[in-house]
C-alpha cells in the first residue's frame, strides 16, 4: 500500500518557513491568508504574487480556505445572501489569480439542525433551497475556473446530510471536505459517529481532509498524536477510498508539523 503524502494549511509567512518541505514532494497545500474580509477588500495582489514566487516549480494540488467569518451559506436574508456571494466570489478571484484548484467553504448544518430538521415537514428541503440560492452561481463559476469547492463539516452530526447537499448540485465542482477535529468534537460532545465514519460516508465525494487532533470536547487543532483521535482507523478508511483526497495538516501551532509527521511516519500512515 502506498503511504500518502501529507501537506499543510499555511499562511504566506508560514509557507515561506515550510517552502522546502512543501516543494520536496509537491505536497498538498492550502493557503490561509485570504480568509478575512479585510484582506479581500484591500489589495491582495502582493500576497498572490508572493505565493507564485514561493511556489515556483510546484506541481502539487494547491488551494485556499475561503472566507467564512460572520456568515452561513444557508442564510435566508436576500441582502445577506448577496454579501455571502460577494465574499465567496472574492475567494474565487484569488483562486483564479494564483491558479488554486480548491476552495474550502463551511457547512451550514448546525447542532440545532440535527435535532430539528425532521420536526417540520420540508425543513431540510428548504435549507437545501437556501444553499442553492447562494451557491449556484459560485459553483457555475468554479466549474469554469477549474476550481473545486469543498464543503467542510463544522457542527455536522450526520455526515450524510452534507454529502446529500453537495450531491444535489450535480457538479464535480462541489465536493465534500472533512475536518477530523470537528468530526471528533461532534463525536465526543454531540453524539456524532467517530471520524472514520465521516470518511466512509463521504466516499467518492471526499476531495479534501483537514488533519488535526483533538480531545472530543473542543476544536483543538492540536499536533497529530496529542489528542484522542484513533488515526489508524481514519487512514484505513481513507486508503479504502476510490480517490485520493487532499490531506492537509491544519494545526493551530505550525511548529507541530514536524512532530505530526514523525507520528504519522512512525505508524506508517503518512509521509
Amino acid at each position: 500500500m502506498t503511504v500518502p503524502v501529507i501537506g499543510a494549511a499555511l499562511t504566506n509567512d508560514e509557507l515561506a518557513a515550510y517552502q522546502d518541505w512543501i516543494l520536496e514532494k509537491d505536497r498538498d497545500l492550502e493557503l490561509q491568508s485570504f480568509v478575512n474580509g479585510s484582506v479581500l477588500d484591500d489589495d491582495w495582489t502582493p500576497l498572490a504574487d508572493e505565493v507564485k514566487r514561493l511556489l515556483a516549480g510546484y506541481k502539487g494540488r494547491m488551494g485556499i480556505h475561503g472566507p467564512f467569518w460572520g456568515f452561513t451559506i444557508d442564510t435566508s436574508d436576500s441582502l445577506v445572501q448577496a454579501v455571502v456571494q460577494k465574499r465567496l466570489g472574492q475567494g474565487l478571484d484569488v483562486c483564479a489569480a494564483i491558479g488554486a484548484s480548491h476552495m474550502v467553504v463551511h457547512s451550514p448544518f448546525s447542532t440545532w439542525d440535527y435535532n430539528n430538521l425532521n420536526a417540520r415537514v420540508g425543513a431540510r428541503e428548504a435549507l437545501f433551497d437556501r444553499v442553492h440560492t447562494v451557491l449556484t452561481p459560485l459553483v457555475k463559476r468554479a466549474e469554469v475556473l477549474g476550481v473545486t469547492l469543498v464543503m467542510e463539516n463544522i457542527e455536522d452530526i450526520n455526515p450524510e446530510d452534507r454529502k446529500a447537499l453537495c450531491a444535489s448540485f450535480g457538479s464535480s465542482a462541489l465536493q465534500v471536505s472533512i475536518d477530523t477535529g470537528h468530526a471528533h468534537y461532534a463525536h465526543g460532545s454531540t453524539g456524532a459517529p467517530p471520524v472514520d465514519y465521516y470518511v466512509r460516508s463521504a466516499g467518492e465525494m471526499l476531495a479534501h481532509v483537514h488533519l488535526q487532533d483533538a480531545d472530543g470536547h473542543a476544536d483543538r487543532h492540536w499536533q497529530i498524536g496529542h489528542g484522542t483521535i484513533l488515526w489508524p482507523s481514519v487512514f484505513a478508511a481513507i486508503a479504502a477510498l476510490p480517490v485520493q483526497p487532499r490531506l492537509i495538516l491544519e494545526l493551530e501551532d505550525k511548529a507541530g508539523i514536524p512532530g505530526s509527521m514523525a507520528f504519522l511516519e512512525a505508524k506508517g500512515l503518512g509521509q
